[in-house]
């Protein structure tokens, strides 16, 4: 993957992959919030947050998202190919988690059948996750959570006494691909740096489990990223970072389905540029600066309507944090402007559409140590949304808009019950109302993308608690959440109302997590329990052409095919691990993942049976259970060049994964299932540094 990273604790990653998080307690969050540097301390859901860094991601050879979160059961990522995989954080989806790549909000959907967020796992120094609901400085709309990227950068890369580096990188897939990647990093000064990276990944069909191609799922990548960073002054810092992707390949209709055999395939394109540019000042205890400025261009060109979708994002986010005594405050406000254009043709009709929103924050979050042992946790963001459709080729009536704005409370404790044990609770709310569109769906019909007249923003309330034991060799974490999402918007299938409010998103379940170290080894296991569920308002629709009317839906189980865009329904998830470090230039690790069956009634929207308006029969969607091994082996041969061999599905498992389009063949000529995943795997880099 080209970019080295200088090691980190082998134990402080095990628990941070396992959803450990870190080991810090109350009173050490308040000695490092004294500190000059801006750590990140977190009281609201602190339990169920993971942390991956560099060297997981080496170990693994990651290439895509599926292989970042390989190791965090909180996370799945479904739709088997790249450009497909879409995030689920506890079943939903990442269109509710605020997901940034340093600090640059990654927005919307081109199209609903591929994924929004892409990222290549060299580039990364950690990724930091937030399970559900949290602070006030998540964000905006971070109703399911954060996921944060950060990227690195010259001081990551070389030792202070280190002037020049660089790597050149090789790696084969026998399930069946190839990358190269080349990466430079230097100082120009004594304060500056800069860092320039390029990666060429060219990928085949791959075969499953048994052996079979899947069609599809080739696609030439590449990836061009420069980031200047250094100190403007002893108290100032400033990056700034371009990051250019570019992917084609020849892609079904419905790229996140199973291709047949003599399936049409057709050219697509997707690209993303963006730009960053973060700069923090640390003056004294009361003004501590950091600024983050972003500018994102995507787009996706190509599917059976040769439709172009583009989307742009651009704004800031300007806190401080100030210390008064006990008290640590960080506060500030956060500005965004998206814009979503689309232009294609749909069964003969030319259609072109335009929607712009945007949104403001004002946010405080307040970390307060009222006894040694107790750490009190606080804070409220005000969100304003506003987003408005512009008229467009073949519109029926007048564009639609939306302007809503609503504020969100936290208020978290975290007690150090003894000095291995700390508890903790914690309530948050957060506010999302209408953003921009799916720029295919928005786009595909007369009035689509209109939304209905009186559309109330989303909100949800979350409420956690949890358990951790920290000692010497043993990290121990469990924490239970509720999560109630009111209000929700959606897009109804076959419904002439576009965005309508269609119920409440629940969401509960369990997360824990253990790690243990003995010696040269360390052994992890995390395991992940969700249930997610929609409970309907009665909606409006015209399905199949029928006069529209309202409907009354039962309670169902989210599911990523008829919820498209929420969630998806995943079984009992089990990570167990052991790490093996026999001297410091060699090491072994194993990996063992296990997903339990998992039977849902679906298709209580999306279903034949309409004639009557009345209960719809539902359709009993299984999701088989199944195990997965992983294996790597790494020698560091001299101290320029490192070999690496990774085997992910060591055994050949024939799976589908449950965060992808589940299995309807049984339904008579529905044709609606998901993509195997990859059968074995067996990748082998060489890296050269110098």
């Amino acid at each position: 993957m080209g970019i080295n990273c200088k090691k980190t604790s082998l134990a402080t990653v095990i628990a941070a992959v396992s959803g450990l998080s870190g080991t810090a307690m109350a009173a050490d969050a308040i000695n490092a919030e004294q500190s000059n540097q801006l750590e990140t301390v977190v009281v609201v859901g602190q339990a169920t947050n993971a942390l991956i860094t560099a060297e997981d991601l080496e170990t693994y050879q990651a290439n895509d998202l599926a292989d970042i979160f390989r190791l965090t059961p909180s996370v799945n990522v479904g739709g088997s190919l790249g450009i497909a995989q879409k995030i689920y954080v506890r079943g939903l989806e990442d269109n509710y988690v605020n997901v940034t790549v340093d600090g640059a909000p990654q927005t919307s959907t081109l199209f609903h059948h591929i994924g929004r967020v892409a990222m290549d796992p060299a580039l990364l120094s950690e990724v930091e996750v937030q399970a559900g609901t949290g602070e006030a400085t998540s964000g905006a709309g971070a109703i399911g959570g954060a996921i944060r990227f950060k990227t690195k950068d010259v001081n990551d890369l070389l030792d202070q006494n280190e002037s020049f580096g660089g790597s050149i990188k090789g790696n084969y897939f026998s399930n069946d691909g190839e990358q190269y990647s080349v990466s430079l990093y230097g100082r120009l000064s004594d304060n500056w740096g800069i860092l320039a990276y390029y990666n060429d990944t060219n990928r085949d069909n791959f075969d499953d489990g048994d052996g079979d191609e899947t069609l599809g799922t080739a696609s030439e990548q590449n990836l061009g990223f420069v980031k200047i960073s250094g100190n403007i002054t002893d108290n100032q810092t400033l990056s700034l970072s371009y990051e250019g992707r570019d992917e084609e390949a020849e892609f079904s209709s419905k790229p996140n389905w199973y291709v047949a055999p003599g399936t049409t395939l057709y050219d697509s394109e997707g690209k993303r540029d963006t730009y960053t540019v973060n700069y923090t000042l640390q003056q004294n205890d009361l003004l501590n600066l950091a600024v983050t400025l972003y500018d994102t261009e995507q787009s996706f060109k190509g599917g059976a309507y040769n439709w172009l979708a583009e989307i742009s994002t651009a704004g800031l986010d300007i806190r401080n944090t100030s210390q008064l005594g006990d008290h640590r405050i960080i506060y500030g406000f956060d500005y965004r402007e998206d814009e979503v254009m689309s232009d294609g043709t749909y069964l003969g009709t030319r259609y072109t559409a335009e929607e712009e929103g945007d949104v403001l924050g004002v946010y405080a979050q307040v970390h307060s140590q009222l006894t040694d042992d107790l750490l009190l946790s606080y804070g409220a963001r005000y969100d304003k949304y506003e987003n408005e459709q512009k008229s467009r080729d073949g519109q029926v009536g007048n564009p639609s808009k939306f302007d809503e704005s609503d504020v969100s409370l936290n208020v978290g404790l975290s007690y150090q019950l003894t000095q291995e044990w700390v508890l903790g609770v914690g309530y948050a709310e957060a506010f999302r109302g209408k953003e921009i569109g799916d720029g295919f769906t928005f786009a595909d019909a007369p009035i689509g993308g209109s939304m209905d007249e009186g559309l109330d923003g989303e909100s949800v309330s979350n409420i956690e608690v949890s358990a951790e034991y920290t000692g010497q060799n043993l990290s121990f974490k469990v924490a239970a959440f509720q999560s109630d999402i009111d209000d929700v918007i959606y897009d109804i299938t076959d419904s002439r109302v576009y965005y309508q409010n269609i119920g409440t998103l629940e969401t509960q379940g369990v997360e824990a997590s253990l790690a243990y170290q003995f010696d040269e080894l360390e052994f992890y296991m995390g395991f992940s329990s969700v249930d997610t569920e929609i409970d309907y308002d009665t909606i409006t629709m015209s399905p199949r052409g029928l006069p529209t009317a309202e409907v009354d839906l039962p309670t169902s189980n989210v599911n990523g095919h008829e919820h498209n865009g929420l969630g998806n329904s995943v079984g009992d998830t089990w990570n167990f691990g052991v790490n093996y470090t026999p001297r410091a230039d060699l090491k072994f690790g194993l990996n063992v993942s296990h997903v339990e069956e998992l039977k849902i009634s679906t298709l209580h929207v999306d279903n034949e049976a309409w004639a009557a308006y009345g209960p719809t029969p539902a359709y009993k969607l299984k999701k088989d259970s199944y195990t997965t091994v992983d294996a790597f082996a790494e020698w560091q041969a001299t101290q320029e060049f490192t070999l690496s061999l990774t085997v992910i599905n060591l055994f050949d498992k024939q799976y589908r994964d449950h965060a992808s389009v589940g299995d309807y063949t049984e339904v008579p000529g529905y044709g609606v299932v998901g993509p195997q995943e990859a059968g074995r795997d067996i990748r082998l880099s060489a890296t050269y540094s110098f």
